[in-house]
């Protein structure tokens, strides 16, 4: 029996810091298109305009499979659409969010997020003064309906915004029901199996370290 090539193809890791550029890059681009500044454009000035080292931005760039042309450069249109589609951005994932508190009731009402090609569909709560009413256009619907949803409708993106002593509880009823990747905005460093991608958004580690360089730049030179 012969072997099909497509099944033995070796997917490349993508590095962590080309993921976290690749956004800087999308944003940038959008500016510069929405504007009409230019049509062309190289990865030098991305890199001058942007404190990135050049050839770093033609690594990402490369990594993200986008092409120029000879004294050039790349089209911004085309640049923006090849990162569109490397990331997924072009088709929108519909996620559902745990926790319709202060900042939960925040995310929900966000609208940019389907600019990154995520689409928050739904909210769960077990506060009876939330639950069957709409925050940011979502409907808000009690946390046991959570399994069955996400089941019924294959969703794989979780976001999770509950009170820290019940991120492990929900995370396990996340996972259990068919999530894979869960955004957690908790302090707690969940506990999941192999198959299941957590991404950390730690608020308050961030504050800390905007403090930190708030006030070494502030620091008066001695």
């Amino acid at each position: 029996m012969r072997e099909d090539k497509r099944d033995t193809q070796v997917i490349k890791p993508i590095p962590e810091p080309t993921l976290r550029r690749l956004p800087v890059y999308y944003q940038y681009l959008k500016k510069l298109h929405n504007e009409g500044k230019v049509d062309f454009i190289s990865a030098t000035q991305i890199g001058n305009d942007l404190n990135i080292i050049p050839i770093q931005v033609r690594k990402d760039l490369e990594i993200a499979e986008a092409t120029g042309k000879p004294k050039l450069g790349y089209s911004v249109t085309n640049l923006i659409k090849c990162i569109e589609e490397f990331l997924g951005w072009n088709n929108v994932t519909d996620a559902f969010l745990v926790g319709a508190g202060n900042l939960g009731s925040a995310l929900l009402g966000y609208n940019g997020f389907k600019e990154y090609g995520l689409n928050i569909i739904a909210g769960f709560d077990n506060d009876e003064n939330k639950v069957g009413k709409e925050i940011g256009g979502k409907m808000v619907f009690p946390i046991d309906k959570l399994p069955e949803m996400t089941r019924r409708m294959g969703i794989k993106i979780g976001i999770l915004t509950v009170p820290a002593p019940y991120a492990q509880e929900v995370a396990n009823i996340m996972i259990k029901a068919g999530i894979r990747a869960i955004w957690n905005f908790t302090h707690v460093k969940l506990n999941v199996p192999p198959n299941v991608i957590v991404q950390h958004e730690n608020l308050a580690a961030s504050l800390v370290v905007l403090s930190k360089r708030l006030r070494v730049m502030l620091k008066p030179d001695e």
